[in-house]
């Protein structure tokens, strides 16, 4: 028995159905750039270095993975930033966020490891362990932990999206990108962020509940607290 031919799909042989087509595909690209265009615009004036933000109370470092219990490179990279804003003097409480949903695998407990063996006080160490996603990181940190401000710390393809959900959320901040070679993960990441691009406008416009929210936590105030 013959298999049926597969028909090839015919491209317009007229000048409007050619025009037409073209017009289609140009709107389709115009409307899978307006997130990141909107990313952009949003958080332009946003971004600084480690030398030059302004001085914060508190500083939200987000998750990028474990190798073997320990913060992979680039997470090590933007716990250093942290701990050299915490140094100087520009920052006084860091928040880690990051996953923590089984047991064997922990995040934010990695990241205070860290960030001690680096010359920050476990005082001044806050952590959140369902900071799933960017957009359930800055939702917490608003709603849970009660910040207000923050600087976010983060690699450079990320950091205009953490910048703007965290905007969304209702937290006033700039964004330190820490930069790291052009590996196969950095361009990966950079890809990625393409696509988050999208989801990140709907959490933007939507405000959906993060996965999870609990109860408020005193963790922030108290450790501003021991600063002063």
């Amino acid at each position: 028995m013959r298999r049926p031919k597969l028909r090839r799909p015919r491209l317009p042989r007229t000048r409007g159905g050619q025009r037409r087509l073209v017009q289609a595909v140009m709107a389709v690209c115009v409307l899978a750039l307006l997130p990141a265009t909107w990313m952009y615009v949003t958080t332009g004036d946003r971004l600084r270095t480690t030398a030059d933000v302004p001085r914060t109370q508190v500083a939200v470092v987000f998750g990028a993975g474990l190798w073997d219990g320990e913060p992979s490179p680039y997470l090590a990279h933007r716990l250093d930033a942290a701990a050299e804003l915490y140094r100087e003097g520009r920052v006084e409480v860091v928040l880690v966020t990051g996953d923590n949903s089984r047991k064997d695998y922990d995040e934010p407990d990695a990241m205070r490891t860290y960030l001690t063996k680096h010359g920050v006080p476990a005082s001044r160490i806050v952590s959140d362990y369902a900071g799933f996603d960017t957009w359930d990181s800055c939702v917490r940190a608003k709603k849970v932990f009660g910040v207000d401000r923050a600087v976010l710390i983060s690699q450079g393809f990320h950091i205009r999206r953490a910048v703007a959900l965290c905007r969304a959320a209702g937290v006033t901040s700039y964004g330190v990108g820490v930069q790291d070679k052009h590996d196969v993960t950095w361009y990966y990441g950079g890809t990625r962020e393409i696509f988050a691009a999208g989801k990140a406008a709907l959490d933007a416009v939507f405000h959906p509940d993060p996965q999870f929210l609990g109860h408020k936590e005193t963790g922030v105030a108290k450790a501003l607290a021991s600063a002063r």
